[in-house]
């Protein structure tokens, strides 16, 4: 699987799939804990659906990058899924920005 990315330094943007659920949810956590880069940022900007598998997937991946020294940053200006997020408690587990300067900036 291929996803869209962006390089900002040693930080990667993903733009994450239309939709985030249980049958690419493996597939997309494999892609992004492959990458070069452990620094990664989603974007969840283009995503407009996500089932329970999708949401788990974000919080391996996160575990994944840090077990590598990695880390990982959400995108999300979308007010729908901001309020997934916070309805499914994510946003007290993943660090959430409304943009991509936002999430880079944080690394530094």
């Amino acid at each position: 699987m291929k996803m869209p990315t962006e390089v900002f330094g040693d930080v990667v943007i993903v733009h994450a799939p239309e939709e985030l659920g249980e049958d690419i949810a493996a597939r997309f956590r494999n892609f992004v804990t492959t990458l070069e880069q452990r620094r990664v940022v989603v974007d969840l900007d283009g995503t407009e659906a996500f089932d329970s598998e999708g949401l788990a997937c974000l919080l391996d991946v996160q575990d994944d990058l840090r077990e590598s020294n990695g880390a990982l940053k959400i995108i999300s200006s979308n007010n729908v899924n901001r309020k997934i997020l916070e309805i499914t408690r994510l946003n007290q587990h993943l660090e959430v920005f409304d943009s991509v300067i936002d999430a880079v900036k944080s690394f530094v």
